[in-house]
């Protein structure tokens, strides 16, 4: 109703200006003769004006343009208006009297008056609305001034997008662009001065002009990751923090709220460029089918939901162990995709009779496995709640799945299955061993994925660095040169999916092996506390404390993504690539997991433990240890 009402408003207001602009136009061209000419010509010539000139607004759809957002693009829209009504008015005119009545240039001169008084209200509103008018307006001396970082065009979008918004706290001093010609350039008002790596340059010039910058904002979103910890290095000695401009799309959104600067994520410092895949091999694969992801309420677990469901599957069966969890991602469905056949079960893995009544029920296509114990100092202190889940509940939910026919189970595993220290890492393993031999010897095609350390996941150092600065610190790391392998929530599920259509589409070549994504270089624990006080606008063991604590049970100084042996080989995708562990022998794997099952059941810690250490590869529980220091120097 708001819509119609304003578009009413403008359609009354559009006719009003076109009869003011017709006789207007008349006594510019006639002087005061205009006043001569008969009355009944004059109302009828300006009701026939007034007449096209409504019926070309609404055709060239000048009347939906928001008065609130009136941009170039829709002062081009005017433009279209008012010309198609003069071209209207002429036509109507030649028809009735070969134009003889109506000065010829009077017409002309009304193209001009119209154009001039159908926007100028329109910008006058923009205007008022943004504040320009406003005596309440902060001045420049008033703001906060802040430097653009990025190519001209990405600092002229954010320019235009923010500039004469009342209420804005910062005020742009000068922009870096790494094209040399355009120094001594100007950008709305905004001058170039320099390039890019003469930031420190800038900076001093500036500071003799008594002008000191608090932020440095990046407006170019591909400004590579080496350059952005560059700056924040140089942001840090002058006492500034690091923004970046929001999204191209964010700034040209036009929703009205001013686009705040937001803070450089911890994602883009640590070293590689996140890994785009497309999406279309996934869904070729989902869409239409029966889908059952266990673990749904996770981390992992979720956002393979909601990735999943946004391909489309016939039916979506949400399993997990945690009520609040599954009632929160459901939800979170039922909002989103309000006609996805769903349906939330309340289960646990470790519960066979419950998961085979469910895939007889549901009758899954595709199984997602994301259902396991994950936190390494828990799972030390309760190996056998670790051997139920991550073993046995993966054992029985693999063999359901060929019993029931399905055609595809995707397990997630972990960097740590590798060479483990702990038990959480040697229980995957297992279910690592387990999933490939029955992948070699089964039509249901098992699809495993190994991948490191996933940010904001619960449990990770990042949510942790962020309690802890919201606490005034000090962040914790376990050790000065611990380092980890770090990924994405939804680049780790992309993965998944990704790995996961390239098994179905290949049945042959990728048999018993694993998905392993190249994650770069590993990355300092220490050095991702440092980002982020430095992130927060803090200066580290200044502001906040970073305390080193000492490794915990079963944690390795440095994550492995494969074995020493073990064969690597490309994929079709670029930064996906498969290995060949080795496996044991069946009846071997098949009396481990007998074993660990029977000291499950007896809550036998000891028997689970030395169960593992035979059976899976480099298991060597909590050899890596050090000494911890009173604080992380350097």
């Amino acid at each position: 109703m708001a819509v119609f009402t304003r578009a009413k408003v403008a359609a009354i207001h559009d006719a009003v200006m076109a009869g003011l602009a017709f006789f207007v136009a008349l006594y510019l061209r006639l002087g005061e003769t205009a006043f001569l000419l008969p009355g009944d010509f004059l109302a009828q010539t300006g009701a026939v004006f007034v007449g096209v000139a409504v019926i070309s607004f609404a055709v060239t759809g000048v009347q939906r343009t928001n008065w609130r957002f009136v941009s170039l693009t829709d002062l081009l829209v005017l433009v279209r208006g008012v010309t198609l009504a003069i071209l209207m008015f002429l036509a109507a005119s030649f028809l009735v009297s070969r134009l003889e009545a109506v000065p010829r240039s009077s017409v002309i001169i009304a193209w001009f008056v119209l154009l001039l008084f159908v926007s100028l209200p329109r910008i006058a509103y923009r205007l008022l609305r943004e504040g320009y008018f406003d005596p309440r307006r902060a001045t420049p001396a008033d703001r906060l001034p802040v430097l653009l970082v990025g190519r001209g065009e990405s600092a002229e979008l954010y320019l235009r997008a923010t500039r004469g918004r009342s209420g804005g706290r910062h005020i742009p001093v000068g922009i870096l662009d790494d094209k040399q010609a355009r120094r001594g350039e100007k950008v709305h008002g905004i001058p170039v001065l320099g390039r890019v790596d003469e930031l420190e340059k800038v900076l001093e010039d500036l500071a003799r002009r008594a002008i000191r910058p608090v932020k440095l904002v990046v407006t170019d979103p591909a400004t590579p990751r080496a350059r952005i910890a560059e700056l924040l290095e140089i942001a840090e000695r002058h006492g500034m923090t690091l923004g970046r401009a929001p999204s191209p799309t964010a700034l040209q959104s036009g929703l009205g709220a001013r686009p705040a600067v937001e803070n450089i994520a911890i994602e883009d410092l640590l070293g590689r460029a996140q890994t785009r895949l497309d999406p279309e091999r996934p869904a070729l694969q989902i869409s239409g089918r029966r889908v059952l992801i266990t673990g749904a309420g996770g981390s992992i677990g979720s956002e393979i939901v909601r990735q999943v469901a946004s391909f489309g599957p016939a039916r979506l069966v949400l399993l997990d162990a945690g009520e609040f969890n599954l009632y929160a991602i459901d939800h979170e469905l039922a909002d989103k995709y309000p006609g996805l056949e769903r349906r939330a079960v309340l289960a646990d893995v470790r519960h066979r009779g419950q998961l085979d009544r469910l895939l007889t029920a549901e009758k899954p296509d595709l199984i997602f496995h994301a259902a396991a114990y994950k936190h390494v100092p828990l799972i030390e202190e309760n190996p056998v709640e670790g051997a139920w889940t991550n073993v046995l509940g993966t054992r029985h939910l693999a063999d359901l799945a060929v019993a029931h026919g399905v055609a595809a189970m995707v397990m997630i595993s972990t960097d740590k299955a590798v060479n483990p220290t702990n038990v959480m890492g040697a229980t995957k393993r297992l279910a690592e061993c387990y999933c490939q031999t029955l992948d070699l010897s089964s039509s249901t095609r098992f699809v495993t994925v190994r991948f490191g350390n996933v940010l904001g996941s619960t449990g990770s150092v990042v949510p942790l660095f962020k309690r802890q600065l919201a606490q005034g610190g000090p962040l914790t790391v376990t050790h000065p040169d611990i380092t980890r392998y770090f990924m994405t929530i939804a680049e780790a599920v992309s993965l998944v999916l990704q790995a996961m259509a390239l098994r179905l589409s290949d049945p042959v070549a990728a048999q018993g092996r694993i998905y392993v994504l190249d994650m770069g270089e590993p990355v300092k624990i220490i050095e991702v506390a440092r980002q982020m006080i430095r992130l927060a606008g803090l200066v580290p063991h200044r502001d906040i404390e970073i305390k080193v604590i000492g490794l915990r049970p079963g944690e390795k100084m440095t994550e492995e993504l494969f074995y020493a042996d073990e064969t690597l080989s490309p994929t079709p995708l670029e930064g996906i690539m498969l290995a060949s562990p080795r496996l044991p022998e069946r009846a071997a794997l098949a009396e481990a997991i007998a074993e660990v099952e029977a000291a499950a059941q007896t809550g036998d810690i000891e028997r689970v433990l030395a169960t593992l250490s035979r059976h899976v590869p480099g298991f060597s529980r909590g050899e890596e240890t050090a000494p911890a220091t009173a604080e992380a120097r350097g």
